[in-house]
């Protein structure tokens, strides 16, 4: 757990506390299969009204686990800044592999111009955020099963 709660906190918006919460919400984050069954579980998606070949979106289902979707969204907002690594997330980031800082780094420059977009839209900033929450889970799911895939092959290695 140590080694994904670390990963996370490469992530703008998300430090000890949150990366903590994060992972005592979710537990192991490879037993979801894809990003998208994540989301589904944080209740960031948006409800569907279908019949026929009609399809309306709705507002969000908010059927999921409540306090994980509190804390992504509280960490979305930092994605209204313009990407920059410094201070306190420079330190976080000092042991972290590459592969991990890279996703990071991918993350901010997404999620910064998908809030650009949506805000250039006219959206309602709390709709644009909890899109760019939906969006974050992602990468929080590529940073924690990457973490988990190294902690098994750590640990299978050192069992040999």
């Amino acid at each position: 757990m140590r080694s994904v709660i670390e990963g996370l906190q490469a992530l703008r918006g998300i430090a000890t506390i949150t990366a903590v919460t994060i992972v005592a919400e979710l537990g192991t984050l490879s037993r979801f299969s894809n990003p998208r069954q994540l989301m589904c579980y944080s209740g960031l998606v948006s409800s569907e009204y279908s019949s026929g070949s009609k399809i309306r979106r709705g507002a969000l289902t908010k059927t999921g686990n409540a306090h994980l979707r509190r804390v992504v969204v509280e960490a979305a907002w930092a994605y209204r800044y313009r990407p920059w690594i410094g201070g306190p997330l420079l330190r976080r980031q000092r042991n972290l592999p590459q592969e991990t800082k890279d996703i990071a780094w991918k993350a901010q420059w997404r999620l910064y111009s998908r809030y650009k977009r949506l805000e250039a839209r006219g959206k309602n900033k709390l709709q644009i955020v909890a899109a760019v929450g939906r969006e974050l889970l992602g990468f929080i799911w590529a940073i924690a099963v990457g973490a988990e895939a190294q902690q098994k092959a750590f640990a299978a290695e050192s069992c040999q």
